[in-house]
Parts: structure tokens; C-alpha cells; sequence
């Protein structure tokens, strides 16, 4: 008889996870990796279901993970770019049989916004465009979300310090409890000055970057946490420490 061992599998995960977290030199041979793969672009290399997602795999498996576990009605993402991220996350909603994603940029150009106005799961889209926390965009983000609804929030837009601080005070109270507010490119704060990628602005360099601005919003609230077993097996990611878990009402 086969023994059932999926508690077993599981406990051991969530120790692994924990473990390798804790590997400060893993972390550091990633960023080094990150920084050798960003030659070649390697976050554009990807697609899903035929629109480019610019997502390192790492990331878009287990921003999955969160979606089938936790099952949001809706997820709100700030940067749209080529569609793919809005695709897949609209893909995840269709396995769940229910939701929508908000899709809110400062520019969202023609010929993206046709590709994912035409794209079969294109029902499960809402397109917004503005800066992502202006008052009159948030009142129509606002305005898609019904009474009830489990709340799912991605920042993926303007990657500086302040900008993202902005956005976590604007879109952290919308985020329900036992829901996740992910921040994308954390891994710029784990970066050397010589190793953030040149083609970005310097702005983006360590101190002035998503993981600085995560830090500082969890020192003004109690309501996130950052999950210890999400993050710690992100490595070869761009937003390892990005995944915060709301906790609070």
C-alpha cells in the first residue's frame, strides 16, 4: 500500500523555502546571475499565450501559486506594457471561474491595448489609463471593485523609491485580508551600483528602488507581512521580498 505523503511533502517545502532564505551567498550568486542574464534581456524572452508577459518564470510560477490558493475576485496591476502579464493573470481568473484583472498605466499604447482588447480572455480585462495613483484614476479603480470582493494588488510601473511608496499607500488599503500586494523588481535593491543594468535609469539604483520603498511602507503599517516561505524560495527572481501578505482588516 502506498503511504499518502502530501503533509510530509508539504512541511518539508515550507522548510526548504525557510532554509533557503536564509542563504544569504544563494542570494548573492543570484544577483550575479540576474545581472549576467540582463545582457541578453532575459525577462523579455517569455510570452504567455502569445502576448510577451516580461516576467522572470520564477515569479510568474508563483504569482499562480498565490492565485489558485488564495483565489482573489480581483487583481489590480499597476503597468500594463505589452499585455502578457495582463493575459496571464486574466488566464488564472478564467481556471477560477470568476473575476477580473485592472490593468492601470500612464500610457497605455495603441497597439497593446488592441492586443489585449483582442485577445480571447480579453473579458476578463479592464484597461486604465493615468498615473497609477492620481486621484481621478484610483476613483475609477475604486469604482470596479463590488462589496465583498477579495482584492489582489501588483505593482509593476515606476520603479523608484517614492513612486512605489506612493502607490503602496494608495493601493495598500484596497487589498483585503488573506490577499497579496506584491512589489515587482525588489531584486534592484538587492544590487550593487555596478551591477544595476545600465540601460535603466540611475535612479533605480540601491536606496531608490521598490525594496527601499517596501521597507519604509512596512514601518508605517501593521496590516502586511512579509511571507518568509513565498519569498524565500525566490530566487533567480525579480521580486524576491516583493510578496506581502495582508494580514490585517
Amino acid at each position: 500500500m502506498v503511504q499518502n505523503d502530501i503533509e510530509e511533502f508539504e512541511r518539508n517545502k515550507v522548510e526548504r523555502c525557510l532554509e533557503l532564505g536564509r542563504d544569504v551567498d544563494t542570494f548573492i550568486r543570484s544577483a550575479e546571475t540576474i545581472t549576467d542574464l540582463d545582457r541578453f534581456d532575459y525577462s523579455y524572452l517569455w510570452s504567455w499565450l502569445g502576448l510577451p508577459i516580461i516576467q522572470f518564470p520564477a515569479d510568474i510560477v508563483v504569482t499562480q501559486e498565490i492565485i489558485w490558493k488564495h483565489r482573489p475576485d480581483v487583481i489590480i496591476e499597476t503597468g500594463v506594457a505589452r499585455g502578457g502579464s495582463m493575459i496571464f493573470l486574466a488566464s488564472m481568473m478564467q481556471l477560477l471561474g470568476n473575476g477580473k484583472v485592472i490593468g492601470v498605466d500612464i500610457d497605455i499604447r495603441a497597439h497593446n491595448r488592441e492586443a489585449i482588447e483582442s485577445h480571447p480572455l480579453s473579458h476578463r480585462v479592464t484597461l486604465i489609463e493615468g498615473p497609477s495613483t492620481a486621484p481621478e484614476v484610483m476613483a475609477q479603480v475604486r469604482e470596479e471593485i463590488h462589496y465583498g470582493e477579495k482584492v489582489m494588488v501588483i505593482l509593476d510601473s515606476d520603479h523608484s523609491r517614492d513612486h512605489v511608496l506612493d502607490e503602496l499607500r494608495s493601493y495598500g488599503p484596497l487589498i483585503t485580508k488573506g490577499q497579496y500586494l506584491v512589489v515587482a523588481d525588489t531584486v534592484l535593491g538587492r544590487l550593487s551600483p555596478e551591477q544595476t543594468p545600465k540601460r535603466r535609469s540611475q535612479r533605480w539604483e540601491p536606496g531608490n528602488e521598490p525594496l527601499t520603498a517596501v521597507r519604509d511602507f512596512l514601518q508605517e503599517t501593521d496590516r502586511f507581512e512579509v511571507d518568509e516561505v513565498v519569498n524565500g524560495k525566490l530566487v533567480l527572481s525579480s521580486s524576491p521580498g516583493g510578496y506581502l501578505l495582508c494580514t490585517g482588516v
